[in-house]
């Protein structure tokens, strides 16, 4: 009877761990799961993240070094372990430890840095691998009070968005016509929050210098980030690539799999060359439909009231038009072009009013708009190479009238 009962038990447990064994490929549960029908794909879209991952966090921990963990004690607290799980060997070579090193002695030394060392890693925090739907490729971190806080091309209240971004909201615009331009929103995390991960290719600068933190192994470390999204995103995500610099960084991504879209920078120095009208953000959603159902889309309203997309509601509204003809993208900008030799000029002289160059009014980003411009060769080094005291005192001559 003890062998029976034995037996029973052993029937028992076994039919149990059957019935609550997980289905093949259960934990796909994020809408980059093998593709589906469009029919299918709100379910795919909507569902909570997979954990698929095996990476054992307090025994990666425990392998370190007394010096790397003192160094890496930042990625340790703050990079989202989806990140973690995939950039782990990298954050431990030599390369990076020696940034960290630097970084280090930059903070020893008083500098201050942006952004706040708890934002660093934010990117990774409000966009966590596995959501990533889209990918927008920034260069240098804000290097001002209350702007950069992770996410290219994204400020902190009450700081007004940028000249970058302002461009940016004007390329939405011309996509989607009930786009509402924020009056003086730059805060980019609904978008992150929605499957967008915005990343910079230097994660740091010291204040009021820009560019003073590149070439010192961040590049290296978030080209392993974006080769990190194509690698393991492997049914397909888009990538924004904006300027020359970006347009390196994805040259390695896989097209037949991958979108990867590309065109000048929104910078003012630059946006009107094509940006407003190179159809990125419809492109994107477009893609994304075609390819997973429209539930995938991003929703690029900063306004919760006042989406831009609809989905089959019967209503004509708001709804998303068809891509224009690749023969007529180029024909239509939203503002008057202004030329190359134009552009220099004025900026040479100063006259921001002929030209669409609106760079006195946001001087805090100028520097990184005149870094940003040197790197693509659209400005000459003599007007990008002032000192910070030629600045100032360029600044202190300007009448009050002419400053924001």
């Amino acid at each position: 009877m003890a062998s029976l009962k034995r037996g029973a038990n052993q029937l028992s447990s076994s039919v149990g761990n059957t019935a609550k064994k997980p289905k093949a490929n259960s934990s796909i549960t994020s809408f980059f799961g093998a593709p589906k029908p469009k029919e299918n794909a709100a379910a795919g879209a909507g569902a909570a993240p997979p954990s698929s991952f095996r990476f054992d966090k307090a025994k990666w921990v425990a392998s370190l070094t007394a010096e790397q963990k003192d160094l890496l004690q930042l990625e340790i607290d703050t990079l989202d372990e989806s990140w973690l799980a995939h950039l782990k060997d990298e954050v431990v070579t030599p390369e990076f430890l020696n940034l960290k090193r630097f970084l280090k002695k930059e903070k020893d030394s008083g500098a201050t840095i942006f952004p706040p060392e708890r934002d660093i890693y934010s990117w990774s925090r409000h966009t966590p691998l596995h959501t990533v739907k889209a990918v927008i490729l920034g260069q240098d971190p804000y290097h001002n009070h209350n702007q950069a806080h992770g996410l290219c091309f994204s400020v902190r209240p009450p700081t007004k968005a940028p000249p970058s971004l302002r461009n940016i909201y004007k390329g939405i615009k011309n996509d989607y016509p009930s786009f509402e331009i924020p009056a003086n929103d730059g805060l980019l995390t609904p978008w992150a929050e929605r499957g967008v991960l915005m990343l910079n290719a230097c994660l740091t600068v010291r204040a009021h210098n820009a560019n003073s933190h590149s070439n010192r192994g961040w590049e290296r470390f978030t080209q392993k980030a974006i080769d990190t999204v194509a690698r393991v995103r492997t049914h397909g995500v888009v990538f924004l690539a904006w300027g020359s610099p970006a347009g390196k960084r994805v040259a390695g991504v896989n097209k037949q799999k991958h979108c990867v879209l590309q065109s000048v920078h929104p910078s003012p120095l630059s946006a009107h060359n094509g940006f407003f009208v190179n159809r990125h953000f419809q492109k994107c959603n477009e893609w994304l439909s075609e390819r997973y159902g429209e539930d995938a889309m991003i929703e690029w309203s900063l306004n919760p009231k006042k989406p831009v997309l609809t989905r089959k509601s019967g209503s004509s509204q708001d709804q998303v038009e068809p891509l224009v003809d690749s023969k007529q993208v180029n024909i239509k900008p939203i503002d008057p072009p202004v030329s190359s030799t134009d552009q220099k000029e004025n900026i040479k002289t100063g006259n921001t009013e002929e030209a669409s160059v609106d760079l006195l009014c946001d001087e805090d980003d100028l520097d990184a708009l005149e870094a940003l411009a040197a790197a693509e060769n659209d400005i000459p080094p003599a007007v990008v190479g002032k000192s910070g005291e030629e600045e100032k005192k360029d600044k202190a001559e300007e009448p009050k009238s002419d400053r924001n």
